[in-house]
């Protein structure tokens, strides 16, 4: 069965399960004690320290160890704005965050702090600039990832670092999507990746602050890991990350041409119509070379999801609008493309091109039969109509249903005529909008109603 996830989690490298294996009777022991058994420990746990910090391309003494990628983003934030606390309490972050960032946003404005996200463009990367333009005096930390977890696109990280740093301000890399594929270029401050998405074990995060940032951990005291990641070292796991870090860099060079290939024939096939009104989202040559993610109009992710797995495909959706939580991905939103029926495949070391063509001949049928279930049109028909304007009352139904009446009626208004679509569902006012640039529709806005919101698209072709 393909697994096509692998930005959610790489499939454990053999290097990982051998270095693994090797240190569970080695490093077991306590590397703070000075009997042979903890030299032995603390011997292995400082090897794994260089392997780690010549691939992210920092001194050893500046990274630690943590539990996994989400507690090293939080304690990068949380120790950078407590030790810039004179300065500000202001943090700066793009519109495409990892959740962790976002969500460490949010504890610090509950607590009395601000922050400013900085938009995107229509591909998901940021303008540097515009991180110039979003410091303030009272600035203390930026945010940025280094390539984006759900469509792939690579951030200008060398020019932001320079504009931070012109401006004082040290900027946190989110590098958890990049780091198995090289080193981020230099000029950040701090640095946070998770061993999990390179084929390390799961449960080993990396944080490395650069030597001279202001930064005061916190949380409990503790004497381990200079005192940023607090508890006991798992070092075989460390080990592990540490080792299946430097293979896959080993094996980066070769295996991103291969991928690249193998995506650029993903991009091709649904650019070139082999799925009817698709829209192919994400930087077409600044992105990572496993990863393509494309949105479908007309049916809902989820169902596309359980569909491909039925049929042996392990893919995930950067959509998170679904039956079980009705949000649209914040990612999709901020880039202003279609969110609904979204899907991201995301290829491991070794995919071959049979499974890629086999994954193109099952997609089609897939998309056809969630669309026929339903009740999408196959194509906006374009009959004139006595009418100049209709109403489509689709309150209380979830997104793609909303679009999917939109395009029923649209071929029943002459061209220059509107169609307002009543709808409640929060994914409607980002998929309409979506909906009309695909086909070449004007979208007039939006417009208060009684219950939820109107919007009116005006017909063109």
């Amino acid at each position: 069965m393909p697994y096509f996830d692998s930005a959610s989690s790489a499939p454990l490298h053999p290097v990982a399960r051998q270095a693994l294996l090797a240190s569970l009777d080695e490093g077991w022991a306590d590397p703070s004690r000075l009997y042979r058994e903890g030299r032995r420990a603390a011997l292995l746990l400082d090897a794994a320290r260089e392997a780690a910090a010549e691939a992210v391309g920092c001194r050893p003494d500046e990274l630690v160890f943590t539990s996994s990628g989400t507690r090293a983003v939080h304690s990068a934030i949380e120790g950078a704005l407590s030790g810039r606390r004179r300065v500000g309490r202001h943090l700066v972050l793009s519109a495409v965050e990892h959740s962790s960032v976002l969500h460490a946003a949010a504890a610090l404005e509950a607590a009395g702090g601000s922050s400013t996200e900085v938009p995107v463009d229509r591909s998901g990367a940021v303008d540097p600039a515009a991180y110039g333009e979003a410091l303030r005096a009272d600035t203390a930390l930026a945010c940025l990832q280094s390539a984006n977890h759900e469509v792939g696109t690579e951030q200008p990280v060398a020019r932001t670092a320079e504009i931070c740093a012109a401006g004082g301000v040290p900027l946190l890399v989110d590098a958890a999507q990049s780091l198995g594929w090289g080193p981020v270029p230099d000029g950040w401050s701090l640095l946070a990746a998770s061993a999990h998405k390179w084929g390390g074990p799961a449960g080993v995060g990396l944080l490395a602050v650069r030597k001279g940032v202001r930064f005061a951990p916190q949380g409990p005291a503790d004497e381990r890991e200079s005192g940023r990641a607090p508890g006991f070292e798992n070092i075989p796991a460390v080990v592990a990350a540490a080792a299946s870090l430097r293979a896959v860099r080993a094996e980066a060079a070769a295996e991103s041409v291969r991928l690249r290939a193998l995506v650029d024939r993903i991009r091709g096939a649904l650019g070139g119509g082999l799925v009817p009104d698709v829209e192919v989202v994400g930087d077409p040559v600044r992105r990572l070379p496993h990863l393509v993610t494309f949105s479908c109009l007309y049916v809902d992710g989820e169902t596309l999801l359980h569909e491909l797995d039925r049929a042996e495909f392990s893919v995930s959706s950067g959509s998170s609008c679904t039956s079980s939580t009705l949000t649209p991905s914040h990612v999709l939103k901020a880039m202003g493309v279609l969110t609904e029926g979204n899907i991201r495949v995301s290829l491991p070391a070794g995919t071959t091109g049979a499974e890629v063509d086999r994954f193109l001949e099952v997609l089609p049928g897939v998309v056809a039969g969630a669309r026929e279930r339903l009740g999408a049109p196959s194509s906006a028909a374009s009959s004139p109509a006595p009418r100049a304007s209709l109403v489509v009352d689709a309150l209380g139904r979830r997104c793609p249903i909303p679009v999917i009446e939109l395009a029923k009626v649209i071929g029943e208004v002459p061209v220059g005529g509107t169609v307002t679509v009543l709808a409640d569902d929060e994914a409607a006012r980002l998929d309409i909008p979506a909906w009309c640039e695909m086909r070449e529709q004007e979208y007039v806005g939006e417009e208060p109603a009684d219950r939820g919101s109107a919007y009116v698209v005006r017909r063109l072709l």
